[in-house]
């Protein structure tokens, strides 16, 4: 059988290209990374991504755009499945991938927050958020049980937010989510999940983060 040959146009920082790349990794696929200056996209970028988002995968040159799409596509074709077996238990965990969504909407609300009344809002809104998730969440060790699944390709990217958020100061997030805390550090521990994002990471999001004329930006440590 012919290899399949797959490029996953990224940007460092693109929470969904963490998820297709997790999911990459715990299919075994190798593939080859291409970072996009999304600040000045090339044509040729644009041409493949009608929308101009990463992530795009690259499928033996056909493009496939979306992480919802990407993820779905490459748990069809290739082992081990990520989703469920059954249509319901595979559903519920697809509408919890949308939850992830939005979750990560309103981490963008929270950084863009241009004053310390509106970063306090988003915070409260986000620990609702996870108010939710934690009730969904079940015994672990991960968000459906003993199975590794989409649901947490989707969240390494939401807590990895958060462990730099907590670097600035402590905004609760998680105060009241016992089973979030525990399955945010087995998530953290996961070669897949590490391997999704860059080793300065953290130090990019800070300098993103820093740039930014938002509250959150002016609670971090004058640098010289």
């Amino acid at each position: 059988m012919p290899t399949v040959r797959y490029t996953l146009l990224s940007h460092p920082l693109c929470p969904y290209v963490q998820r297709a790349a997790i999911v990459l990794a715990e299919k075994g696929l190798a593939f080859e990374r291409v970072d996009i200056d999304l600040a000045d996209k090339p044509r040729w970028f644009r041409d493949l991504s009608p929308l101009g988002k990463t992530p795009v995968l690259l499928v033996d040159g056909v493009a496939l755009f979306e992480s919802a799409v990407i993820c779905e596509y490459l748990d069809e074709t290739a082992a081990p499945r990520l989703h469920p077996d059954e249509p319901l238990a595979r559903a519920h965990q697809r509408a919890w991938m949308e939850f992830g969504s939005a979750v990560l909407a309103d981490i963008a609300g929270f950084y863009n927050a241009a004053e310390p009344a509106a970063l306090d809002a988003k915070a409260q809104a986000l620990r609702a958020r996870f108010a939710q998730l934690e009730a969904a969440c079940g015994d672990g060790p991960w968000f459906a049980g003993p199975r590794f699944g989409l649901v947490d390709a989707v969240f390494a990217p939401v807590f990895r937010y958060l462990d730099v958020f907590d670097r600035i100061t402590d905004f609760g997030m998680l105060a009241d989510a016992p089973r979030l805390r525990a399955w945010r550090t087995r998530l953290a521990e996961r070669a897949s999940v590490r391997g999704a994002a860059p080793a300065d990471y953290a130090a990019r999001l800070q300098s993103f983060l820093a740039a930014r004329p938002s509250a959150l930006a002016r609670l971090l440590p004058a640098t010289t």
